[in-house]
């Protein structure tokens, strides 16, 4: 008997310290209110994956609308450990800028999301951050050496061209290209994205740029017939940014490939690490995995 309480009250006190020192969620901001994508419907949604994991807290920080008066939109970067993109639209104030350049090179963390690499073609910091972006008059000219991956490894073209293009909303696959990046480890090589706009002929700085997965831009459907990034990390000071091409909408959002690696790149982004285990339902190389 005395031995059986004895285990009792080991039991009780691993389960009083595990309580203790239990991590408390992550600290997430998402930052939106312009966009040429409906952001009002994705926010939500990036929201909800986020919180699902149980490792993250999110907010959500809104700008006044295109034309608004911006100079009072002033997020406190510093309180979150990554602040998710979700933002392509007017200028932010210099001094907002100011404090996300400061926020990210002492080692915030960042998620570039879909049409946040269209956004801030003029601000340099910004592009360095992403790596890679579209669209805003980009041009390699002007913007930096168009990326593909070529021969196993990232090629920089520097022909002139403009950046940015995609073809039409349909499946495809994404081949991983950093199987070992802890943001992809335990993937599949290959598995089947839900229909979405395959981004292609992005351009940048593409400094401190890994690209971690690729996908195949058909020429059946207006593609360049290279292999695109689609998801990708960047240095930048001691920050980390995640970027992900994927995601147009809230159908492209169900796809499980998307879910799991938006949470997993998040965590990334905000700790250095990942932590969260391979769901059953991700996709196959050829079958889509959808959400509701």
């Amino acid at each position: 008997m005395r031995q059986f309480r004895r285990l009792i009250s080991l039991f009780m006190a691993m389960l009083l310290a595990g309580a203790l020192f239990a991590r408390p969620p992550r600290k997430v901001l998402i930052v939106d209110g312009q966009n040429n994508h409906a952001w009002r419907e994705t926010t939500p949604v990036l929201k909800k994956i986020l919180e699902e994991t149980g490792l993250f807290q999110v907010d959500v920080a809104t700008s006044p609308p295109a034309g608004g008066d911006m100079s009072g939109f002033r997020p406190d970067f510093a309180a979150y450990r990554a602040v998710v993109l979700n933002y392509n639209g007017d200028p932010w104030p210099a001094g907002t800028k100011a404090a996300f350049e400061k926020y990210v090179r002492r080692g915030g963390g960042v998620v570039s999301y879909h049409a946040a690499d269209n956004a801030f073609p003029e601000w340099t910091a910004y592009n360095e951050m992403t790596a890679l972006g579209g669209w805003g008059g980009r041009t390699t000219e002007k913007s930096g050496k168009m990326a593909r991956f070529r021969d196993g490894k990232l090629a920089l073209d520097s022909g002139p061209a403009n950046c940015g293009h995609h073809g039409a909303r349909l499946p495809f696959v994404v081949t991983l290209r950093d199987p070992n990046h802890p943001i992809v480890t335990g993937l599949p090589r290959e598995w089947m994205h839900a229909a979405d706009e395959l981004y292609d002929s992005l351009c940048g700085p593409a400094q401190d740029l890994n690209v971690i997965a690729t996908a195949h831009s058909d020429p059946a459907n207006r593609g360049t017939d290279q292999n695109e990034p689609m998801l990708m990390t960047v240095r930048y000071g001691k920050g980390r940014i995640f970027h992900t091409t994927l995601g147009h909408d809230v159908a492209a959002m169900r796809c499980v490939g998307f879910i799991v690696t938006l949470q997993r790149g998040t965590e990334w982004a905000a700790t250095g690490k990942v932590t969260q285990k391979l769901p059953t339902d991700f996709p196959t190389a050829s079958q889509v995995s959808l959400r509701q």
